[in-house]
């Protein structure tokens, strides 16, 4: 059976999708922006840095509300929109898996949603 997860702490899906859902061990992480949760604004300013951390803020929000931590990632996909940002998204990235990092591609895009530069899902176990 498929479980819903919703949290406050990051954006609130912005079409007819979950931010993520749990199935057979497995939770399916949908594709975060750089949106903030407290406001609903997209960040539109500064870095592609502070862009990708405020994605990552979001992405981790939604794996601890489904009880899992940054380790039980298993997988992530990050959309690119110039991949001449890889190293500073990946400078980021690497922040949140400092041991044991998840599997990944990272893949260039020609738009992602609200005009974003970075776009990351992911996939975890369930605890």
């Amino acid at each position: 059976m498929k479980k819903v997860i919703y949290t406050p702490q990051a954006p609130a899906p912005i079409g007819p999708y979950s931010q993520a859902t749990e199935a057979g061990g497995m939770v399916f992480i949908s594709g975060q922006i750089a949106i903030d949760p407290a406001n609903g604004e997209m960040y539109t300013g500064g870095d592609i840095a502070t862009e990708t951390r405020r994605v990552m803020e979001n992405l981790k929000a939604i794996v601890t509300e489904s009880g899992c931590t940054m380790q039980d990632v298993l997988k992530c996909t990050i959309f690119l929109r110039d991949m001449n940002d890889f190293a500073a998204v990946n400078a980021v990235y690497g922040e949140y898996f400092p041991e044991y990092p998840p599997a990944r591609e990272t893949v260039a895009v020609v738009g992602l949603p609200k005009n974003a530069r970075v776009e990351i899902s992911a996939v975890a176990k369930a605890n």
